[in-house]
């Protein structure tokens, strides 16, 4: 299926969409005031010892303590049945790495069970094991790559899927490159202070060619030229077939409205989700668990009830799937689908989500269907879902629904004003919002907005309207030149 990446960047977020036959499948935000910590390798201290749950929570420089239980300790420093208290003592120090970012309130999640990534393989420090993905199926080609290496002193290494067809050169390069990468990161870490970062991973830019580039993307575009460059030395070094392949977007339309990125973004902020036949989805995102539930709503169907329910929960498999993808959800996921009493609507229903699901690069694990028409399933989570990025609990429905965040009006209104620029001849704008907004442009944003002011050649005014909601702005032609902020 052809694929395609869009890049957007401005100074302080890049967004990067993966679409498939023009469809967006995947977003990825990373912003500079929360940048992921997924990956990175820091030197802890031991803050405090959970004997009852055997954790320790690791003190690693942040603001938040993280969590390291023992089953994620190395086996090879944890024989079985041990106690956390026999491992680690209050004061010590610790080399971890983080394996899921910090999530709501939580903080990260640590392992001692470090992982290198590059692009075909994945170095194992403490394994000494050769290891291939189980999506390379074909018996042969496990064969030929178990067959091109060998565990050593280093540690062993997992075939990646895009390591399927690769030569053995290219694996041979990367090999080194992880080994000695891996030399460097233990050297620093024996002089490193505690509480400091000792690795940390690659933007998000260049993980797009690491990660989410297979060699079905036909397109990369970005539209800052300075990443564009960057990305395309990254891939010339790793990725030498993708290097074309990456361009910088010089269009006058800003990038993510081609396909209608932007508007799927919003829609996958939404609650309910249309489905073509006029049944819809509601999804409800919790603490706890994700629950979804499949409506017939309008749709009727043409032959008789069974049919037609089929036909509805069928129609659903492909959006939720889609949409699991696209929001990000991880955890527990219940689908409500709507009850069946046929036995092989059942089966093929249950077929058609595990198929749908296999698209997903996240490991997810389905159960079957219940008497009820509930199947439970769940997805690794190792970041914040996009509604968690982007939205906020609502104070005005006492949290029990969620809004966009200031930030998060603020970037639009960015891009707002960048696309009216093209649009219209005015000589400047006047920036209407709510007072929260108007507050965080005139602090946290000034120098974004002072930025964009000169990038533009236009006045930006701001105007604090105490009428208007969190989420609401207006941008109108600025004319009065004793227009003030107020």
């Amino acid at each position: 299926m052809a694929q395609e990446i869009l890049v957007n960047m401005t100074p302080r977020e890049v967004r990067v969409a993966l679409l498939e036959s023009g469809i967006l499948q995947e977003i990825h935000i990373e912003r500079s005031i929360s940048h992921g910590l997924l990956g990175n390798i820091y030197k802890g201290r031991v803050a405090r010892l959970l004997p009852g749950i055997q954790a320790a929570f690791i003190d690693i420089g942040l603001d938040r303590s993280a969590f390291l239980h023992i089953s994620d300790m190395s086996s090879a420093a944890t024989p079985p049945a041990q106690d956390i208290r026999e491992l680690l003592t209050v004061g010590q120090e610790i080399l971890v790495q983080v394996y899921k970012d910090q999530l709501g309130t939580k903080g990260a999640r640590l392992t001692t069970q470090f992982t290198i990534p590059s692009r075909y393989l994945v170095l194992t420090p403490q394994v000494q094991q050769i290891v291939v993905s189980q999506k390379i199926s074909a018996e042969g080609e496990r064969k030929r790559l178990m067959e091109m290496i060998t565990p050593t002193r280093q540690g062993g290494f997992i075939f990646r899927t895009a390591a399927e067809n690769v030569t053995q050169e290219a694996i041979d390069a990367e090999k080194e490159f992880l080994s000695t990468l891996w030399k460097e990161v233990a050297k620093r870490a024996k002089t490193a202070r505690p509480m400091t970062m000792v690795y940390e991973e690659i933007p998000i830019v260049l993980r797009v060619l690491r990660d989410l580039v297979g060699y079905d993307v036909e397109n990369i575009r970005v539209d800052n030229l300075e990443a564009a460059v960057q990305m395309r030395t990254f891939a010339e070094r790793y990725v030498p077939m993708l290097a074309s392949r990456v361009e910088f977007y010089e269009g006058t339309s800003p990038i993510f409205d081609l396909y209608g990125v932007e508007d799927e973004l919003q829609r996958a902020l939404q609650r309910n989700i249309n489905l073509k036949s006029g049944g819809h989805l509601v999804f409800d995102q919790t603490e706890a668990m994700t629950t979804i539930d499949v409506n017939t709503g309008s749709y009727v169907g043409h032959i008789n009830l069974e049919q037609t329910i089929f036909r509805t929960n069928l129609e659903a498999v492909e959006v939720i799937a889609r949409q699991i993808r696209l929001r990000n959800l991880g955890g527990i996921i219940i689908i409500d689908f709507i009850d069946m009493s046929d036995a092989a609507h059942k089966e093929h229903l249950l077929t058609a989500l595990t198929a749908a699901m296999a698209k997903d690069s996240a490991r997810t694990q389905i159960s079957e269907l219940s008497s009820l028409g509930l199947v439970q399933m769940t997805r690794k989570r190792t970041r914040e879902s996009l509604e968690h990025i982007l939205c906020l609990p609502c104070p005005l429905c006492q949290k029990r629904g969620s809004i966009k965040s200031v930030a998060t009006i603020c970037y639009e209104i960015f891009r707002e004003l960048q696309r009216a620029a093209k649009l219209f001849q005015w000589p400047g704008f006047v920036v209407a919002v709510s007072p929260a907004v108007a507050a965080e442009l005139m602090n946290e944003q000034s120098t974004m907005l002072a930025d964009l002011e000169t990038q533009l050649g236009k006045v930006i005014k701001l105007r604090s309207e105490h009428s208007f909601v969190q989420e609401q702005y207006q941008i109108l032609p600025w004319a009065d030149r004793n227009e003030v902020c107020q």
